[in-house]
Order: C-alpha cells, then sequence, then structure tokens
C-alpha cells in the first residue's frame, strides 16, 4: 500500500516537472496554433508530447533524461525558426511553399497531385469556407501549413458587384517582390520586372532594402512597400 501511494505521488510529481518543462519549452519555441503547424513542427510536437508523456508515466525513466530530451527538441525547434525567419531558402525546404490549386477559375490537377490533394478534399474545404459553387472561386492556395485560401470572383463576392451592377476591375494575386529584406528573383521575372528597377522604386518611396519586410505588386503595377518597425514593442492583449 506504502509503495503504491509512493508511486501515485511520484507520477504527479513526474506530470507537474513534465508540465512546467513543456510551459517553458513552449514559451521558447513561440505562440503557434495546431492549424497553423507545418510539418515540421508537427513532427516537433508529437516528438516532445511523446518524451512528456514518457518522462511522466514510465516510473523506470530518469526525469533528467525526459527533460533534457524534451528541451532539445525544444531548442531544436528555436534555432530551426530561427533559420526560416533569416533564410527564404532553408524556408522553403523545411517549411514548404503555397501550392495554387485553382488559377483564373481553373482548377490544376498536377498542382492537386503535389498536394496529395484530391478533387473531394479540394470541394469540402470550399464549402466549409462558404462557396457551394466552385465556379465563384477564382484562386485557391494551398499555404505551407495545409490550410486554403480563397479568393472569389469579382462577381460573387458577398455582396455581389453583379447585384450592384459596378464594373470593378480584377484584383488577381498580389507578387510579393522583397520579404524580409530578401529580393525573390522568381517573383521579379513573373513581373516582368528587374532589380534595378526596384531598387530605384524603393529609393523613390524612401526604403533601403534591409528596412523592407514586404514589397507587393498588384495588377495594376502599384507597388507597396512594408517596413520594418524594428523599434515598435511587442504588443499584447492584455497590456
Amino acid at each position: 500500500m506504502r509503495k503504491e501511494i509512493m508511486d501515485l505521488l511520484d507520477v504527479i510529481l513526474r506530470c507537474l516537472v513534465s508540465l512546467i518543462t513543456l510551459f517553458f519549452v513552449t514559451k521558447m519555441i513561440g505562440k503557434k496554433q495546431v492549424s497553423q503547424f507545418s510539418l515540421f513542427d508537427y513532427v516537433i510536437g508529437i516528438s516532445i508530447g511523446n518524451f512528456a508523456a514518457e518522462m511522466a508515466i514510465n516510473l523506470d525513466s530518469s526525469y533528467l533524461h525526459g527533460t533534457i530530451a524534451v528541451v532539445v527538441f525544444g531548442i531544436v525547434a528555436y534555432l530551426v525558426s530561427l533559420l526560416t525567419m533569416k533564410n527564404l531558402k532553408i524556408r522553403k525546404f523545411i517549411i514548404g511553399d503555397p501550392n495554387l490549386l485553382i488559377k483564373d477559375g481553373k482548377i490544376l490537377y498536377n498542382s492537386l497531385k503535389k498536394s496529395k490533394f484530391d478533387i473531394n478534399d479540394l470541394l469540402e474545404e470550399a464549402r466549409i469556407n462558404g462557396y457551394f459553387d466552385i465556379s465563384d472561386i477564382d484562386y485557391a492556395l494551398m499555404e505551407a501549413n495545409g490550410k486554403i485560401s480563397f479568393l472569389p470572383k469579382v462577381e460573387s463576392q458577398n455582396p455581389t458587384n453583379k447585384d450592384l451592377k459596378l464594373k470593378i476591375n480584377r484584383k488577381g494575386l498580389c507578387i510579393n517582390l522583397i520579404i524580409d529584406g530578401q529580393i525573390i528573383d522568381d517573383a521579379l521575372k513573373d513581373a516582368h520586372k528587374n532589380k534595378e528597377w526596384l531598387l530605384s522604386q524603393i529609393k523613390i518611396k524612401g526604403f533601403k532594402l534591409e528596412e523592407i519586410i514586404l514589397a507587393t505588386l498588384d495588377l495594376e503595377e502599384n507597388l507597396k512597400v512594408y517596413g520594418k518597425n524594428v523599434n515598435d514593442k511587442a504588443y499584447s492583449i492584455l497590456n
């Protein structure tokens, strides 16, 4: 009886140690919802969860070994997140790229296959997002975390411009020319622009390349530049 009580107290203590360790490791990695997880985040999360559970219920395991395993995986996830923020090639390899599934109202079959997505999955996601007629969709984009983003056709927006008898120019998708101070060469090529043009435009707007977090170009060739506000403090809704 005494041994059972001691074992129970040991499990409770292990659970508390595991919970505290997970809390601080999660704080280090950063806030991210499950729906926002990339494949790498998902693998890290499962591994950390397994280590924490093993440490909590396996009385033969060492506190130290379980804690070290969780912390090591947390540190790896933190370092990878830093690398993916600094280097777009590493981000593309680890996190992945968004894939167009619908373009100009046409379903891209090869993109569906590449994304391991079939037409039924696409229709289900469309219905979840309020599109019961797929012909209402102009663009569908699978994000790196597997979530689908939809851009409706101009005449199918709510309220519809067709009902209001308004003639609206088609917007399409903006091209990201600069991300986190790095020029996206493929995007420049798609926009039929060159680096000299881009650098001159951002200079006119009063920016240096390293000061820019995002620069986009729309179909009407309007260049929008967003600077890095490095002096801004992190904002919490509780402040």
